[in-house]
């Protein structure tokens, strides 16, 4: 049966390919853990290195702030997760979108850190900043529905594909064992990966029920399995190039989560905001970067997950979400917060979009904030084990971005606006060294990634170019 809004109410089990479905709460749990697996090292990443740029961290004379950071920064993605499920009012987009910390900011913080030297003064500059910031994104997204003419499906399909295709390199660097690792692209890493891909893959296509659409959790808990036989059969630690000892990547670190506490609250203001025009300014500028970024998210994650495209009050309340949510997010002193592009493909590769299940999985977030004993735990599993599933999921959002580009005919114009936009806008941005001698304001909005570049393109090509005429009938005799 096909929940709609108007069947929701009833006590009948149904499908997890419905958003509104319900489903046994067992199913749920699995359903929302595999989304927590699938983004959790990412929703801390960005703020261990914006800390870490400040100097707060810890071993830092702010290592008490810092825990309680990255604490907060696990409960707001959960709290703002359910808003954009649920909703408050026009805020959020009901639509099944997990959110975590961006890391489209790290670039214009980090700059903001170098201004200003540093400290708990400059990241308080960047809360404030963000404060502001998400406000400003909240109004865009109450204005989105005049904007939307503005993005078509040429266009968000054109986004949605760069942000899969900005992705694929991060899933590779994670199944090679993480860049930064000193055993990089080991056999033993690339085995593990592979192990884990390859699990799923014979899950998902050869399993049914909820087997088949947990293959994600199954391949990761089996990756966990794996290493943790590894390291009694193998050495668990090598020697670099300067005759340093360290230890394997795919090494499970359990000592994480004895020394880890089993209970904390969180705390509100744990960094005074501070208003400085100095980082006000970009911050700005990259909030409506990062407005385009959530169109794209949730135009892939509707059409991967869903099968259709996303309406204007999915879109407005989406991204006033993600302002909002951010402002939020300052408050207790966590960066921005942001659809995960992650969970987007996530969803697309499983087709479970069920709000109860990805709601568990918010619930799971918050826990790991309230109980630092289990978020220790899931931060411990090597960046290996996550590149064998996250190989597959970006890859699926190059295949909604493609899908979004073919629901309207690829006639001469379309294939101009997406080709150029590839070519010149996303190219630029993944090869940033490019743009050295440009501006830094616009080394840091379109030097992260390709994503940015490439949706101003296709916007800009979609506004000046013309639309091709129809052939006639008698023409084409």
């Amino acid at each position: 049966m096909k929940i709609t809004k108007e069947t929701k109410g009833t006590n009948e089990f149904t499908s997890p390919y419905d958003f509104y479905g319900k489903i046994p709460v067992s199913n749920a749990i699995l359903y929302g853990l595999q989304h927590v697996l699938a983004m959790f090292v990412g929703n801390l990443t960005p703020l261990i290195v914006i800390c870490g740029a400040c100097g707060i961290g810890a071993a830092s004379d702010f290592a008490s702030v810092y825990v309680e950071l990255l604490q907060n920064a696990m409960i707001i993605a959960g709290v703002v997760t359910l808003i954009q499920l649920f909703s408050i009012g026009p805020v959020g987009g009901k639509v099944p979108i997990i959110m975590g910390t961006s890391s489209g900011f790290i670039g214009v913080f980090s700059s903001v850190a170098n201004i200003m030297g540093g400290g708990i003064l400059a990241y308080g500059a960047m809360m404030g900043a963000s404060i502001i910031g998400g406000l400003f994104e909240g109004v865009l997204g109450l204005f989105l529905k005049p904007l939307r003419k503005f993005f078509p499906a040429v266009v968000t399909g054109t986004v949605v594909l760069s942000i899969g295709l900005s992705l694929i390199s991060v899933g590779v660097n994670s199944f090679g064992g993480g860049a930064s690792a000193k055993d990089f692209g080991s056999v033993e890493n690339l085995l593990i990966g592979l192990a884990v891909l390859c699990i799923i893959l014979a899950i998902k296509h050869f399993a049914k029920g909820i087997a088949g659409s947990s293959a994600i959790l199954i391949g990761i808990i089996c990756g966990y399995i794996i290493c943790g036989i590894m390291g009694v059969v193998l050495p668990t630690t090598g020697i670099d190039a300067d005759g340093v000892q360290y230890t394997k990547a795919w090494v499970l670190n359990f000592d994480k989560v004895r020394d880890a506490s089993w209970f904390a609250f969180p705390t509100i203001l744990p960094v005074k905001p501070v208003f400085d025009v100095r980082a006000i300014i970009p911050v700005l500028i990259m909030f409506i970067v990062t407005a385009v970024e959530t169109v794209g998210d949730i135009s892939g994650v509707m059409v991967g997950g869903l099968g259709r495209e996303a309406t204007d009050d999915e879109l407005s309340g989406g991204v006033m979400c993600d302002g909002l949510g951010s402002s939020l997010a300052a408050v207790f002193g966590v960066l921005p917060n942001t659809s995960f592009s992650q969970n987007v493909g996530l969803v697309t590769m499983t087709k479970v979009v069920n709000r109860m299940a990805l709601s568990f999985g918010a619930i799971f977030l918050i826990l790991c904030g309230l109980f630092p004993k289990l978020a220790a735990l899931i931060s411990i599993m090597p960046q290996s084990v996550l590149g064998g599933a996250a190989v597959m999921m970006f890859s699926s959002i190059v295949i909604s971005g493609i899908q979004l580009i073919t629901k309207e005919p690829l006639d001469g114009r379309n294939i101009t606006i997406v080709s150029v936009a590839l070519g010149l806008g996303y190219g630029l941005g993944a090869n940033s060294t490019i743009l050295a001698h440009l501006p830094q304001v616009f080394q840091l909005i379109c030097g992260e990634s390709g994503i940015v570049p490439a949706a101003f393109v296709a916007i800009i090509l979609n506004i000046i170019l013309p639309k091709d005429k129809p052939v006639e009938k008698a023409d084409q005799e």
